[in-house]
């Protein structure tokens, strides 16, 4: 695609102490970390990595790093390392210290601040490194530049040695060594699949950037880089699906934001949409997601009645994203984030620059490539003919609701407190169980709905014949929310949506259908913190007249060495069902003892590719999976 031309990466830019502009110190950053890093569990853990990544990316962005390296160290330390230009270190005019010291102690105090050293920068909340700083027990920064080795030493955000020149050096970049602080994290343990995740975004959002991470408690590592940017990872998204043509590209840089997209159809039901400002997952879209939208409704329909294939409908933007795989990735000097995670772009101008540059490139593609603008153009007619049959499979359904006399399934044991944000719905496996759960529950505040027969497999469905399962139907009506075009979180009648199957086989296998089911047609439910599993005992130890439960095969041993093999009757829990209303109620069930695991998408990307494997048409991929994870699995009942 025609592109206008791109600043040249050699500009003759000094990135100096005069370029570090400060706006504030670190007080409270250990008093109030979540403020900064959103929680100090394992999520806010990733984001200090994410942090310092994110500052060698800046300097990738702005043309001076080609290479990035994060090692996971055995003794808690990670390390994070690039050959940009090297954080300035020669004293700041104004406060006379360090520019490094300023960056690594003062909030808001770095080079993205200043319009000449940085165009465009990333960083979801722009904390820097000054917060991973403050966050860790020990952090060492070296600095390679003018020939020149610089090093400093700090614990908890205080330095404890000067910045000192320790030999000379070649080259130039930026290493940051630091061990996060005990006293503030629930977890210090990284998993290196999420930030193994993480990485291979950002490789494939900024071209020809080499990534490595390596980590040495178990020797794994992995090398990213990727010639043809977000090409491949629309290839990489559609790997184990039925692809209808090669993927779009689109790139063109206009008044200042420069956008590209990659778009690929295939032959599912779902759409694969995800779209990123300066490298951030943009996971609430906003401006560029609707001008993105708009676009390819109009070409669809223009084109469709080109080829005379509309028979006089309108195709809707629902319509046209079935089947698609597509990326949008938008560079913005100054980005405006709203939103509940501040994932959300706001920028107005944005709409109509993503629109008019994705409507001119999907345009000569279907004007270069006709018999791929027919078949694509032919699946969204397909789907448009579907939400119809969906729509009166709807209506049919809300007919017999209304001469029934209830909007409300009558399986489910409704409870009589009317505010959804103390309300709790339960979704339960058979018959039996949900008979036991009914009489255990509390009705003040507990619902259940038992699930009778085989619960559909979405991921090879359209909406009309979802529609048709009655397992799904009887959900989505107990929750209220309504589906598709008709979905209104507003309308949901509990707040705790509660997946309680057996801990076998049989029961982890409903759970994932009832997850894809969420993640694919109710992703909004997820997102707000809705959708819980329950954890029943897989065990329960009785010796005389007292009893104790067992959630693990771990702390089932442990028990059994506190309390010994004598005497011990040791029941294996197959199902829900086993166990009487009352059990049911102490183990899983009760809010002061029970357990429930809240289900978030930490990473939309890897769910989405996850959920192609496992619940898709290919089955050598997921053979593949499932014996590639065999090992990780702990309890599992055959």
């Amino acid at each position: 695609m025609e592109q206008e031309d791109k600043p040249k990466a050699e500009k003759k830019l000094s990135y100096g102490a005069e370029t570090i502009k400060v706006l504030g110190g670190l007080d409270g950053v250990r008093k109030r970390p979540s403020m900064y890093i959103g929680s100090t569990g394992i999520r806010g853990l990733h984001h200090l990595v994410y942090e310092v990544v994110d500052n060698s990316i800046d300097e990738a962005l702005a043309g001076y790093c080609t290479k990035i390296s994060v090692v996971i160290h055995s003794n808690g330390f990670v390390t994070v390392t690039d050959n940009g230009r090297g954080i300035p270190v020669e004293p700041h005019p104004k406060l006379k210290i360090s520019a490094l010291q300023v960056v690594m102690t003062m909030l808001h105090a770095g080079g993205k601040f200043d319009k000449d050293a940085y165009k465009v920068s990333g960083g979801l909340h722009g904390v820097g490194v000054s917060v991973v700083n403050a966050l860790s027990e020990k952090l060492i920064v070296e600095v390679t530049r003018d020939g020149k080795l610089y090093v400093q030493e700090y614990s908890r955000g205080k330095p404890t040695s000067e910045v000192n020149v320790v030999g000379n050096a070649e080259g130039t970049g930026t290493k940051v060594m630091f061990k996060p602080d005990t006293e503030i994290f629930e977890t210090t343990e990284l998993i290196y699949d999420t930030l193994a995740a993480r990485l291979k975004e950002l490789a494939f959002l900024n071209k020809g950037l080499e990534i490595t991470i390596k980590d040495e408690r178990t020797g794994k590592e992995e090398l990213f880089k990727f010639e043809r940017g977000i090409i491949d990872f629309v290839e990489y998204l559609n790997k184990n699906k039925n692809k209808i043509h090669k993927p779009i590209w689109i790139e063109k840089q206009k008044n200042g934001t420069h956008v590209e997209a990659v778009i690929q159809y295939n032959d599912s039901y779902v759409e694969t949409l995800f779209t990123f400002v300066n490298n951030i997952n943009t996971h609430e879209g906003g401006t560029h997601l609707s001008g993105f939208k708009t676009a390819l409704t109009r070409t669809f329909n223009t084109y469709g009645e080109k080829l005379k294939v509309l028979e006089g409908m309108k195709l809707t933007s629902e319509d046209v994203r079935e089947g698609l795989t597509a990326i949008v990735s938008v560079k913005v000097t100054e980005p405006q984030f709203e939103g509940q995670t501040k994932t959300k772009l706001g920028n107005s101008e944005v709409k109509g620059i993503v629109d008019s540059v994705v409507s001119e490139g999907l345009g000569i593609f279907f004007e270069e490539n006709p018999s791929a603008a027919k078949t694509v153009i032919g699946k969204s007619v397909g789907a448009l003919k579907a939400r119809e049959a969906a729509r009166k499979a709807r209506e049919l359904t809300r007919r017999k609701s209304a001469l029934e006399g209830s909007s409300l399934p009558g399986k489910l044991a409704d409870c009589s407190n009317k505010d959804p944000s103390k309300c709790e719905i339960y979704l339960v496996e058979g018959d039996s169980a949900g008979g036991s759960a009914k009489q255990g529950r509390n009705r003040e505040f507990q619902a259940i709905l038992p699930l009778r027969g085989k619960i559909l497999n979405v991921e090879k469905a359209r909406l009309n014949k979802i529609l048709s399962s009655d397992a799904i139907v009887t959900t989505v009506a107990a929750l209220g929310t309504g589906i598709g075009d008709e979905f209104d979180i507003g309308h949901l009648r509990y707040h705790k949506v509660i997946i309680m199957t057996d801990a076998d086989v049989d029961g982890n296998h409903i759970t994932c259908l009832l997850l894809t089911f969420f993640y694919r047609y109710l992703p909004q439910l997820i997102e707000g913190g809705h959708i819980y599993l329950a954890t029943p005992p897989l065990y329960s130890l009785k010796k005389g007249k007292s009893i104790s439960y067992a959630y693990t095969e771990a702390e089932k041993d442990k028990l059994l060495k506190e309390i010994g093999l004598e005497g011990i009757n040791l029941q294996r829990y197959k199902g829900l069902g086993e166990m009487n209303p009352s059990q049911l109620w102490e183990t899983t069930m009760d809010p002061a003892t029970r357990v429930l695991k809240k289900v978030t998408i930490e990473d939309a990307v890897e769910a989405d590719r996850i959920f192609t494997i496992l619940m898709g048409d290919e089955v050598a991929p997921r053979r593949q999976f499932i014996e590639e994870h065999a090992l990780e699995v702990r309890e599992l009942d055959i």
